[in-house]
């Protein structure tokens, strides 16, 4: 049984605690956090043992940092143990951000997590790293990583820190930038009385293609057809100034992909 203690009391860290509490090959020995409030709320839901200080941090397998990136730095340097393997769980933040004293590592579960909504984290993707390429005790932290992801997801493969950073900027393009879209088409429905759960079917049918088909050839649109009329008819609907700057945006990159 690997032994884990999780630094942070947000979202990830959250959703950590409720998927590790399923696994039967690992587990949150301690939670480490500011708020004593939340802390003792994570007690009596889990009965994890907690604490407010670092010093006071238990003996354990994976020291699992998932708090704000801004933060990773000063937390990991303030550790008060030294040789000892450390990951963060950020997905744009380079694995040299924890503190050299201890064994860098980085468990980064590639999804969106919303508070309140649980995810089945057997098909979230893990992407782990550890050490570099002058650190012979690698392969040996490496194998941790993924025994311990394992007993999460069926989906865990080994990236570089770059290749990490591709990644997160892709998922920013097809889950943030996406969810903006449907917050700006929710929003020019509500002005006409539209309801927006019309749209639902054609999202999850849109998200499907790419499962058989890839994103370019599944493109559809007045922007692909190259239909300036239609376009003309939409900006003409767009009241707010900043969405018909979207709208020409996204149109226009369309079309220089498509051609």
């Amino acid at each position: 049984m690997y032994k884990i203690v999780l630094i942070g009391t947000g979202n990830v860290a959250y959703h950590l605690i409720e998927a590790f509490n399923k696994t039967n090959n690992a587990e949150i020995i301690q939670v480490y956090g500011r708020d004593v409030k939340i802390l003792e709320g994570v007690n009596s839901k889990y009965h994890i043992d907690y604490t407010d200080d670092l010093h006071n941090l238990k003996n354990a397998d994976l020291y699992l940092i998932a708090i704000t990136d801004s933060a990773i730095a000063k937390v990991s340097s303030n550790l008060p143990f030294t040789n000892r393997l450390v990951a963060h769980t950020s997905g744009a933040t380079d694995i040299s951000i924890i503190d050299d004293k201890n064994k860098r590592a980085v468990f980064y579960p590639l999804q969106s997590f919303t508070k309140g909504k649980s995810v089945d984290f057997a098909n979230i993707p893990i992407l782990v790293e550890a050490g570099d390429n002058n650190d012979s005790n690698s392969n040996k932290d490496i194998t941790v990583l993924k025994n311990i992801a394992s007993t999460l997801s069926n989906n865990v493969k080994e990236i570089s820190s770059v290749q990490r950073q591709y990644l997160h900027v892709g998922a920013v393009y097809v889950n943030n930038f996406t969810n903006h879209m449907f917050s700006i088409a929710k929003d020019i429905l509500h002005d006409a009385e539209v309801d927006f759960d019309l749209l639902k079917p054609l999202i999850a049918e849109t998200v499907e293609k790419i499962n058989s088909t890839t994103p370019i050839k599944a493109q559809t649109g007045p922007a692909k057809r190259g239909d300036v009329i239609t376009e003309k008819k939409h900006l003409e609907l767009i009241i707010n100034k900043d969405y018909k700057d979207v709208y020409e945006v996204i149109s226009k990159s369309i079309k220089v992909i498509n051609d």
